[in-house]
């Protein structure tokens, strides 16, 4: 697994690739010059990871139980290599997750199972449960559900935590949730937002004009919420 480091200090930002893309690809958008200042100045340190979506949730040609292994074992990649990785590299004690369509997926589902790693999750133009069917977009697991689904699926999770340490970790995070007025997963951002202040959540929720899902609008965005 490839990745890239930009930045040499400040707070750690593990930043996920959108859907089907690569480690490289914000930096080809545009979207790292974007955070030039952050970066120079040392505000932020980016880890931009790649992805295997192409081999989990967006392998059709595999079973429902062989994409959510797949995703499964790129979370311990995450947990085990590019944290220890991050820690390695940055000293500030403050990490943060963010990512923009797929990546929002990646990183909002990763802060909420381990918040107790993570003080902030910024989450760009996402969809919070690839097994919902909004628009043209298809339900990622074909109908099949079982507990690895629903523990990964942040809205049918948070729905049902219960006041425990977790909770409060998360509770103690700072959440961002930005989306477009005409994205077609702005209804599931707002329901999301929604669950999350029914269990004392605080989380911040901005819409955007037109569907907002595009590098030309991630550029913008980025800075602002990162």
């Amino acid at each position: 697994m490839e990745l890239l480091i930009f930045g040499h200090g400040g707070r750690a930002v593990l930043f996920f690739p959108t859907r089907m893309a690569r480690f490289y690809d914000y930096e080809n958008w545009g979207i790292i010059d974007s955070l030039g200042e952050g970066i120079e100045n040392g505000t932020f340190q980016i880890f931009c990871v790649d992805s295997v979506d192409g081999e989990s949730f967006y392998n059709d040609d595999v079973f429902p139980t062989v994409r959510i292994e797949r995703h499964l074992q790129y979370e311990q990649y995450l947990l085990e290599e590019v944290i220890p990785l991050i820690k390695q590299k940055n000293s500030e004690n403050y990490i943060e997750t963010a990512g923009c369509s797929m990546g929002a997926y990646h990183a909002i589902n990763l802060a909420m199972k381990y918040p107790k790693i993570f003080k902030k999750a910024v989450g760009i133009s996402g969809r919070y449960d690839l097994t919902d069917t909004p628009g043209n977009f298809k339900d990622l697991l074909n109908g099949f559900h079982d507990e690895k689904v629903y523990y990964n699926m942040p809205v049918q999770y948070i729905a049902n935590l219960n006041e425990s340490e977790h909770l409060e970790a998360v509770r103690q995070m700072h959440i961002i949730l930005a989306v477009g007025e005409t994205d077609p997963f702005l209804s599931n951002n707002q329901y999301l937002s929604s669950l999350l202040w029914q269990k004392g959540i605080g989380n911040e929720f901005h819409t955007w004009e037109s569907d907002a899902h595009k590098p030309y609008f991630w550029r913008k965005m980025v800075p602002l919420y990162i």
